[in-house]
């Protein structure tokens, strides 16, 4: 398995002001979902997520934050990667409770899975991104 990587991607310093737009549920784990409201209207609109968009996901477990794992956009980003792990412009990095980056998170396997969602701009949650309010 690779080792853990650094890379650009910086937690938000303006999460309290990104917008809730899912929750997902997976056995004892509620992600909530987190983006601008420039990222909801360009996706809503057809256009491509705004350079500087984070999309966050906060991982709660037994009722507290138990990490965060960040997707963060800018350009020029993915020239950063071989072609065969770029995801777009994006990169990718976990952060424990605290906000400090995670190392003992691997973020080229997220680059993996989500290279599988590039006709939905690397994300996962695109059409909940669509149906927000």
């Amino acid at each position: 398995m690779a080792s853990a990587e650094s890379n650009r991607v910086t937690f938000p310093s303006n999460l309290e002001r990104l917008v809730h737009y899912t929750t997902v549920k997976r056995g004892n784990v509620t992600e909530h979902m987190l983006t601008s409201q420039e990222a909801i209207e360009a996706i809503k609109l057809g256009q491509a997520v705004p350079n500087g968009t984070h999309v966050v996901l906060v991982d709660y477990r037994d009722g507290k934050v138990f990490r965060y794992f960040v997707m963060e956009k800018r350009e020029g980003w993915g020239v950063d990667y071989e072609p065969s792990r770029r995801t777009g412009d994006w990169q990718f990095q976990h952060f424990k409770a605290d906000k400090t980056i995670n190392m003992s998170e691997n973020t080229a396997r997220c680059q993996s899975c989500h290279q599988g969602r590039e006709d939905n701009q690397y994300l996962y949650t695109f059409n909940d991104i669509k149906r927000a309010k």
